[in-house]
């Protein structure tokens, strides 16, 4: 088993001072997906540039490629050997923790120890343990509910914000629940993916008494203490090779499910609310129709895939007749793979009950993400207890819409009007 630094500075080593943001020049030369213009029409943008250039690329941030067809995101994804996991946030240093471990094991590392990583997560994540978990998430919504709902039900506000009072909580205190950390800390999970997906060049030395390696290392070292039914424990009693994990293993893993278990699923569930918002015939199809549902489920998770991921160059190469140089990066827009013509029939149109989808909203090839099971469980049940209280709602302020900068895309703000009347009575009865 490769050995890693003694310290891993979670956040410090991966930003180097953020670079000066000016304006986008051009999408196909110049791109920033930190741009706010990105985030608010990313879908137009990856249309201009399929039919300009499918793999763009910019300066920033020492050099980065753009992809945007569904094949050429595929193959990068599955050629480890030329693409590296080594750094998947891209910001304007490169990691300093080495392969084929990385940072954050093991979306960040690469063959053969990636296979390694990643078995000692799965039971955690399977069918069975996430089926475990739906009915705390339904009462975790409907809890979010009876507060949001609190002053429309009593008459004084027809407005809500649906990702600040719901949208934002849901994901934080299942993985909080999951990591065996109160639900409270909420406010800090939200701080550090901040830092870390919106704001390349923000992030907090370690060693600052706010950073997310502040926050893990106590927590760690308590579970190696009095160990608990949860994933840390877990983790600080795992072995690779007859050896236990080592402690920036542990904690890196335990970043990255902060970061990626939080962030996706709560941009998904708001993407899909302000979809059901301005799509009043959808939201019936969805309230009348109980069997349309887990379709509906796959086309929000096709249309609206909130992830962008990345990968490092390892070697000079030659791409899609573009040459890519050693170290430079790649995104890896899944949300462009999946509005890709060339791969889905009517793929700028969201299809409710479209049958043949196989998008790549959890990514493809052997980081396929490993807790697609529990997002789509938490997207699921999140639509199914907001439509059962709040069937019919469109967007109070459409300008007053902000979306996320940076590799997640999804609704930060989200105001609701309330439509029909009061919401419906707390605790209706099990979705269909």
């Amino acid at each position: 088993m490769a050995d890693r630094p003694d310290t891993l500075h979670y956040g410090a080593d991966i930003n180097h001072g953020p670079a000066a943001r000016l304006p986008v020049a051009d999408w196909a030369t110049d791109f920033d997906h930190v741009d706010p213009d990105y985030a608010a029409r990313a879908p137009e943008i990856w249309d201009e540039l399929r039919r300009r250039c499918p793999v763009a690329h910019s300066r920033r941030y020492g050099g980065t490629w753009l992809p945007v067809r569904h094949a050429d995101v595929c193959a990068i994804a599955k050629d480890t050997a030329t693409f590296s996991s080594n750094g998947v946030v891209v910001h304007d240093g490169r990691p300093e923790v080495p392969p084929p471990v990385g940072l954050a094991p093991p979306i960040t590392s690469d063959p053969p120890f990636h296979r390694i990583a990643r078995e000692v997560l799965l039971p955690a994540f399977g069918p069975k343990p996430v089926e475990a978990k739906r009915e705390a998430t339904r009462q975790t919504c409907r809890e979010l509910l009876d507060d949001l709902l609190a002053d429309v039900e009593a008459g004084r506000i027809r407005t809500v914000d649906a990702a600040l009072g719901y949208t934002r909580h849901i994901p934080v205190r299942v993985i909080a629940e999951v990591l065996g950390v109160p639900r409270t800390d909420g406010d800090h999970f939200r701080r550090f993916i901040h830092r870390i997906m919106e704001q390349p060049g923000s992030a907090l030395p370690a060693e600052h008494e706010d950073s997310l390696e502040s926050y893990l290392r106590p927590l760690i070292r308590e579970r190696v203490a009095e160990p608990q039914a949860d994933l840390i424990t877990h983790l600080t009693q795992a072995t690779v090779e007859g050896r236990p994990l080592g402690l920036e293993h542990v904690l890196g893993t335990c970043a990255l499910l902060i970061i990626a278990g939080v962030d996706t699923t709560w941009s998904a569930i708001g993407a899909s609310l302000w979809h059901f918002a301005q799509n009043p015939a959808d939201r019936r199809r969805w309230t009348d129709d109980p069997d349309v549902r887990p379709f509906a489920v796959e086309e929000f998770l096709r249309f609206y895939a909130p992830v962008t991921m990345a990968r490092i160059v390892a070697a000079d190469a030659d791409f899609a007749g573009r040459r890519m140089r050693a170290d430079d990066w790649v995104l890896l827009p899944f949300p462009a793979a999946n509005r890709d013509p060339e791969a889905f029939e009517n793929a700028g149109e969201f299809v409710i009950d479209r049958r043949r989808n196989r998008h790549v909203a959890f990514g493809l090839g052997i980081h396929r993400c490993l807790g697609s099971n529990l997002a789509r469980m938490e997207l699921t049940v999140a639509l199914e207890e907001w439509m059962a209280r709040i069937p019919d709602f469109e967007l109070a302020d459409p300008a007053g819409v902000r979306w996320s900068t940076g590799q997640i895309r999804g609704p930060r703000e989200l105001p609701m009007r309330i439509l029909n009347g009061a919401a419906q009575a707390a605790n209706p009865e099990e979705p269909g």
